[in-house]
């Protein structure tokens, strides 16, 4: 139990720095430059991880790191940035929240896993949290940052599961570095295709720059990628749940972004949502469904001698 604990804390880091890149691109990045700015923060991520893990891709890596490389890193970062410019850190960061039912269900389909009964009630808590605090006062929300959360979602619960299939015999630090650089190359000529010349930093975007591809990139995936190497796919995104709890809070305190009474109510039930679908919950959970399932024999009469 200490080891699944120790797991999961080390899976949190990814979700709660995921959560600030919302804001820090929203307050910091240039806009109108997802694609440059998806470049920026993958590669040297990759190239950082290379360092400390120096391994080319063999074999079939070679095709799996591009694959894997346009989902998780490539297009989701595309998309993450535009919607983080187009949203509001809060809902920017809740839509995302809806990946632990998607990964889920994929890795039931992809790896036999199949979803618990505490994780599927942690997952429908969790979803209607998400709904609570996306209801309120949602009439402005651009439409074009809505598709990008939602794809960007769709994506990465899929690259993450391909990721759990594929990664046995791997380390971590080159997984993670592999995809990176890969989702980074791909990038580079597609932004300089569609966006023209890469846009001007000035000193706060470089630092922004800075946080965004070592903190939240680098740091980030290779916890979330040891998390899933060690934990269910469910319990992994039910930990992600702390992706909204960060974007909602960083949003209201630093952002000065209303949060309303209905909002904290579904922060509540995030968080018991993140609570339900952990091991210890579901270990309850099965024990009192088995308690449920066995005769009550309270009142039989017992045989002496």
């Amino acid at each position: 139990m200490e080891a699944t604990s120790r797991w999961v804390t080390v899976t949190a880091i990814a979700p709660i720095a995921w959560g600030s890149t919302y804001f820090v691109t929203h307050r910091y990045l240039p806009p109108d430059y997802p694609l440059y700015g998806a470049a920026i923060r993958a590669l040297p991520a990759g190239l950082l991880l290379l360092l400390v893990r120096r391994s080319l891709p063999h074999g079939a890596w070679w095709w799996r790191s591009a694959v894997l490389g346009a989902l998780n890193m490539g297009a989701f970062f595309a998309l993450v940035y535009l919607a983080a410019q187009t949203l509001p850190t809060s809902i920017a960061s809740t839509i995302m929240a809806t990946s632990p039912v998607a990964m889920m269900l994929i890795a039931w389909a992809a790896l036999s896993e199949r979803p618990q009964a505490a994780q599927l009630v942690g997952a429908a808590v969790g979803v209607v949290g998400v709904g609570l605090m996306l209801l309120d006062d949602t009439a402005g929300v651009d439409p074009v940052g809505v598709f990008a959360s939602v794809a960007a979602m769709a994506m990465s619960s899929l690259g993450y599961v391909l990721t759990k299939k594929w990664s046995m015999g791997v380390d971590v630090f080159s997984l993670t570095s592999w995809q990176l650089i890969a989702g980074g190359l791909v990038l580079l000529p597609v932004a300089a295709a569609v966006e023209g010349a890469p846009p001007a930093l000035d000193g706060s975007a470089v630092v922004a720059f800075g946080y965004v591809s070592v903190v939240a990139t680098a740091l980030a995936f290779t916890a979330w990628f040891t998390g899933l190497r060690h934990l269910s796919a469910g319990t992994v995104g039910l930990v992600g749940l702390l992706n909204p709890i960060t974007g909602v809070v960083l949003g209201a305190v630093v952002a000065q972004e209303t949060l309303a009474a209905q909002q904290l109510g579904g922060l509540v039930l995030v968080v018991t949502g993140i609570l339900l679908g952990q091991p210890a919950a579901r270990r309850i959970v099965a024990r009192v469904s088995a308690g449920w399932g066995r005769p009550d024999t309270a009142g039989a009469p017992r045989c002496v001698g």
